[in-house]
């Protein structure tokens, strides 16, 4: 666990350093209308200052900049960076410098690395890659690492400590601002705890008990496959055991005694929800250890108020707040695309042919034109979850927005109660915040 994030109030864990305490005491947007969500940038700024040294490697901007107590030291342009579209974007979020070697090797992509700086995962900050026969790799996208010029990588090599923080910035906030001040009321809905916002801006439409904490069932395997995506070889095999099938409900064609590459075991995860797809990835790096990364990750993505305990979700001491689900629904969307593609049995990039075929999808709006992907859940405990993206032509054009609904009873049937929320919210989003209508001109006497 990584020393400097802030312990979330329901995890069993030790207190940080004062300084890193100072920064998180006060939150990081104000609470005032409108009102944000905070990301990366946000952070960004609350650490310069409060004066802290810490790398920023800003994607967005491809630059790698490293601040001495608050202030720019240098700033370096980044070479290449992973391409999300195809399981290699690379790892955003808070993390710090783990390891460093000056020259590792890449078993993936079977080349060397020059003065590498690993901060989470198979991920590092280093140089200009070569082959085994010392030519060098020529190309603008990575398999997710991070790469400087040689030069440039030698010399933060050389400044870099292990334990250094490292925020890499995905994407900047998108600065547009609503002009509607007033809405109309929210509708009334079923849910307990629901948020609708900006995936771009951060920008709160609606939300009620968004920081509650509460269990949110299957909506964690989502972390599951990010983690397990992050960490792992996609192309590797996993041979099932029965043990790892020893979970609640059974998924066809998931049998003991057989070979699926990892990437096949995400489509049953995700659109069938497979407790045994989750069981099966996590035991495969080692069940403990996939928990204790999933709530590493989730501090890295300052889902600061979220703790997980299973792989599954069917454990009910899996917690977390509608804003802190929206900031994991914001890093897929980024960062990890090809699972929000899954979610609507769409082909990714797989290796080969994929074994699950005709899974029933559980995501309700799968077929709907305009969804970008999501995931629904239930237990007892928690009642129906939801989180959903859809792309919607709002004020400022075509619009990204996280609908998360947790702790939802329903009504009829649970497709219609959640497809109902779900619509009512959109439908009083369109009404209060799509393009205003332009009055005509005068006409010319």
């Amino acid at each position: 666990m990584l020393s400097f994030f802030v312990s979330s109030e329901l995890a069993n864990k030790e207190q940080v350093s004062n300084k890193a305490e100072i920064i998180f005491k006060r939150p990081l947007i104000p609470d005032k209308n409108p009102v944000y969500i905070d990301g990366f940038d946000d952070l960004r700024s609350n650490y310069i200052a409060s004066g802290i040294d810490f790398i920023e490697a800003n994607l967005d901007q491809m630059k790698v900049r490293v601040y001495k107590q608050g202030m720019l030291e240098k700033e370096l342009t980044i070479q290449a960076k992973g391409d999300p579209q195809s399981w290699g974007g690379s790892a955003a979020g808070l993390n710090q410098s783990i390891s460093k070697s000056k020259l590792a090797f890449s078993s993936i992509a079977g080349v060397y690395m020059p003065y590498s700086i690993k901060f989470f995962g198979k991920y590092y900050l280093h140089g200009e890659p070569f082959y085994p026969r010392g030519n060098k790799r020529i190309t603008d996208v990575t398999g997710g690492c991070i790469q400087l010029p040689d030069q440039d990588a030698k010399s933060l090599y050389q400044s870099t400590e292990i334990g250094t923080p490292i925020l890499v910035i995905d994407k900047e906030r998108d600065p547009f601002v609503y002009s509607n001040k007033k809405p109309k009321d929210p509708p009334e809905i079923l849910a307990k705890s629901y948020l609708v916002a900006d995936l771009d801006s951060g920008f709160i439409f609606a939300e009620k008990n968004s920081k509650q904490h509460v269990p949110i069932a299957s909506l964690a395997k989502l972390m599951t496959a990010v983690v397990v995506t992050e960490n792992n070889d996609l192309r590797k095999s996993i041979k099932t055991t029965a043990s790892m099938l020893d979970a609640f409900g059974e998924t066809e064609k998931l049998v003991a005694n057989k070979k699926f590459r990892i990437v096949e075991l995400l489509y049953p995860l995700l659109i069938e929800s497979s407790n045994d797809a989750a069981e099966t990835l996590s035991r495969f790096q080692g069940k403990s250890q996939t928990i204790e990364i999933m709530n590493e990750k989730a501090q890295s993505l300052l889902m600061n108020n979220t703790v997980f305990s299973d792989p599954s979700g069917y454990d009910p001491a899996n917690i977390s707040t509608g804003q802190d689900l929206f900031r994991l629904a914001r890093y897929i969307l980024n960062n990890r695309p090809p699972l929000l593609e899954i979610t609507k049995n769409n082909p990714v990039p797989a290796f080969g042919e994929v074994s699950f075929t005709d899974l029933k999808n559980k995501n309700l709006f799968s077929q709907t034109e305009n969804f970008i992907g999501g995931k629904t859940g239930y237990i007892v405990a928690s009642q129906y979850t939801g989180l959903f993206l859809f792309n919607i032509p709002l004020e400022g054009g075509e619009k990204r927005v996280a609908f998360i609904l947790l702790g939802v009873e329903f009504q009829g049937s649970w497709e219609d109660t959640l497809k109902g929320e779900v619509n009512k919210l959109t439908d009083w989003l369109k009404e209060n915040y799509s393009e205003p209508t332009k009055k005509p001109a005068n006409p010319v006497l």
